[in-house]
């Protein structure tokens, strides 16, 4: 489901909404869709984190100091950020719920508007939120546009508020719920995160709501905060600048309510957060990615993500970061192993995506298996894309472990009938 507030007309169809974003994000090349078709994607992640249209823009070159609150806050020198969050939720009985909530903002120029229209901005944003039924084998995915224009959407650090209409990330005040004797942020070198704390703005809610799906969440961090790549600087692509200022949250409490199909219902959980910021990070060649956010019950976290190339194969630029109760490591792609065990096609069109996975790490004898929730967790939005709650099965050293996360597919639905309308 999609919705859309660049023009003052709060409900649209999909065509309207696809023409309006054709004119206000320019950026990110849309192309006309092919209405015959019930493929509806037409926009691919290249053509929104490519290396082009940069000028004007800063971009994430070398490690640079993490500043808080700000940086929870916007950074709209660069031209597309993001707030994520997902997580893995129980019912009273015990039954299992993921979600996630996603609010990007991107410039359209870097300029600030020179009309002084109430309705001008060179800011938009976008907002993902799906939740998933594991019991009730269901999947719920939606999407919202609206303009940084009249209190439609907007971000602000102090007090932390993210918001695209009535789904927001927002500060609701206390102490930041580390351990004991926790630090404000963890890393490979394990460098400071800045004065204030990383953790100060703890606890945030979390509120979504589209039709009889609604969640509204508390949200605390049961560790410190990991700068991830090198000292948070994020390298995606070869080149200079093709990469993203990047932090995350990789446990986090959570609790609330959900609503699935009218019914409200208490859960609990854990959650995983990223925040992160570019202008540019994907090179020529790569497609899309296979991600990963795993929290093990042995109470460690493992993230990683699999840049992949136009022919299928892994870039070496791949990386993840292993988090342990003390410690941080980080992960290059020679020291991690993905298998693909299985594969799931979609209804809509048949594209296949990877369905099950092996992740191995040798050197720490640690070998999982992956597999989602229930296997249709693809969101059928302006990005197509797979992206779901996953359970994990596996061994450290012999010993069973086991624990849940998230998993995020991207480039996969790039199938020639995309391709043949971005030509035209």
């Amino acid at each position: 489901m999609r919705r859309s507030s660049l023009l003052p007309s709060p409900r649209l169809g999909f065509g309207i909404v696809l023409i309006l974003v054709l004119v206000g994000w320019a950026v990110f090349h849309f192309a006309t869709p092919d209405r015959s078709s019930p493929l509806r994607t037409s926009l691919t992640v290249a053509d929104v984190m490519g290396g082009e249209a940069v000028a004007g823009y800063a971009r994430a070159t070398e490690p640079r100091p993490f500043l808080f609150p700000d940086d929870h806050g916007p950074d709209p020198e660069f031209r597309t950020e993001w707030w994520y969050l997902t997580g893995n939720l129980e019912g009273p009985e015990g039954e299992p719920y993921g979600f996630q909530f996603t609010l990007f903002r991107s410039a359209v120029d870097p300029a600030p508007p020179s009309s002084s229209s109430a309705w001008a901005s060179n800011q938009v944003f976008m907002g993902h939120f799906a939740v998933t039924d594991g019991r009730g084998r269901t999947f719920h995915a939606f999407e919202r546009f609206s303009r940084q224009a009249l209190g439609l959407a907007g971000a602000t650090a102090s007090p932390l508020r993210v918001w695209l209409e009535d789904w927001e990330l927002r500060e609701t005040g206390g102490a930041g719920g580390l351990p004991p004797g926790g630090d404000a942020a963890a890393s490979g070198s394990a460098s400071p995160a800045g004065p204030g704390g990383a953790s100060d703005v703890f606890p945030l809610t979390l509120s979504a709501a589209e039709g009889e799906v609604a969640l509204e969440l508390e949200i605390s961090p049961l560790k410190p905060m990991v700068l991830q790549g090198d000292e948070g600087l994020s390298q995606k692509g070869a080149e200079p600048g093709n990469a993203s200022s990047y932090s995350s949250f990789t446990r986090l409490g959570a609790r609330g309510r959900l609503s699935l199909g009218g019914r409200e219902r208490p859960v609990t959980g854990t959650a995983w957060m990223d925040r992160e910021w570019s202008t540019s990070a994907l090179s020529q060649g790569q497609v899309g990615w296979d991600w990963f956010a795993l929290q093990l019950d042995d109470g460690r976290e493992l993230m990683y993500y699999q840049l992949r190339l136009a022919d299928g194969t892994p870039d070496p630029l791949s990386k993840g970061v292993l988090v342990g109760p003390a410690d941080t490591r980080l992960l290059s792609s020679s020291e991690v192993e993905l298998t693909i065990l299985e594969r799931w096609t979609s209804p809509l069109d048949g594209t296949e995506y990877p369905g099950a996975w092996r992740l191995r790490v040798p050197d720490q004898e640690l070998e999982l298996e992956i597999r989602p929730l229930i296997p249709n967790q693809e969101l059928e939005l302006t990005f197509r894309y797979w992206e779901g709650a996953v359970v994990v099965r596996g061994a450290q050293a012999g010993e069973p472990l086991s624990g849940r996360g998230y998993a995020e597919l991207t480039g996969y639905a790039e199938n020639e009938q995309t391709r043949s309308m971005r030509r035209r």
